[in-house]
């Protein structure tokens, strides 16, 4: 559903970003100087938020939290929602069900955990490390006993690993869904009943504005629910096709100010 451009109305829009090739160029591991120019611009005009696969109050994700200041954030795929130090919406996974999932990662050799603060807590660590030096050249994470999980309260997951290994624990476990990361290379795994796209219509009873009056960037298969329900749904040129498929406009790629340009193509810069 396409919303109406911001310049024929003076309502402040709900503008959603994923953070992960959308905001954060995982080439540089920077966010692009024209995407910083157009958050800047649309600030107090405009909500901003960060919806993301992420726990944005961990130790990797802090540090990009802070630099962008975002208004609200949907965490880890909407299983956790605040609006600055106000946590508005929690959901966290049955601990039988994390204890299945982690009895059935350790039998198929699969790497599942999650990082909780400072720390990482997975099955078959080996494979984040391997992962971590292809993308960045290193890994200096702090493994923990995955069984720790049981302890935590966990909102969601995330699966380290081939396409089919996603697929495996989707058959396995109906009530879930593992959208892949746009790499390819791993998947989020999370309770069916949340997503994105439900986090995005809290914030819009939050803030007294309507769905269609809402923009969504994304590039990867956790944003393919928000792209859907957003009033306009922006794949990033550097999407997965699937994506780019079920979205309202495609803009042009992290690495070429795609941010920017569909912010200007839509009157969310104009004074």
């Amino acid at each position: 559903m396409i919303g109406e451009d911001a310049e024929e109305t003076d309502m402040k829009a709900i503008v959603c970003f994923d953070v992960d090739m959308t905001l954060l160029d995982h080439a540089t591991y920077q966010v692009p100087d024209s995407a910083m120019e157009a958050l800047d611009r649309m600030r107090g005009r405009h909500y901003l938020v960060l919806a993301t696969g992420r726990d944005m109050d961990t130790y990797y994700s802090r540090q990009i939290r802070d630099l962008l200041q975002a208004d609200a954030i949907i965490h880890s795929n909407g299983t956790r929602i605040t609006v600055g130090d106000q946590v508005i919406y929690e959901s966290r996974m049955p601990r039988e069900l994390v204890r299945s999932l982690l009895d059935f990662a350790e039998a198929e050799g699969l790497s599942l955990g999650a990082t909780i603060g400072d720390e990482d807590y997975y099955t078959h660590p080996e494979q984040v490390t391997r992962l971590d030096i292809r993308r960045w050249g290193e890994s200096g994470r702090q493994y923990q006993d995955p069984w720790k999980l049981l302890e935590k309260g966990v909102r969601t997951l995330a699966y380290i690993g081939g396409p089919e290994g996603a697929a495996r624990i989707e058959q396995a476990f109906p009530e879930l869904k593992c959208p892949l990361f746009a790499g390819k290379q791993g998947a989020d795994v999370l309770e069916k009943k949340n997503s994105k796209a439900n986090g995005l219509k809290r914030l819009c009873r939050y803030y007294g504005v309507d769905l269609a009056h809402t923009y969504a960037f994304g590039d990867s298969m956790n944003d393919y629910e928000i792209l859907k329900e957003a009033g306009v749904g922006i794949a990033m040129g550097n999407a997965l096709e699937e994506l780019k498929a079920a979205a309202d406009y495609v803009t042009d790629d992290i690495s070429r100010d795609g941010i920017y340009k569909a912010c200007l193509h839509f009157g969310l810069l104009e004074d």
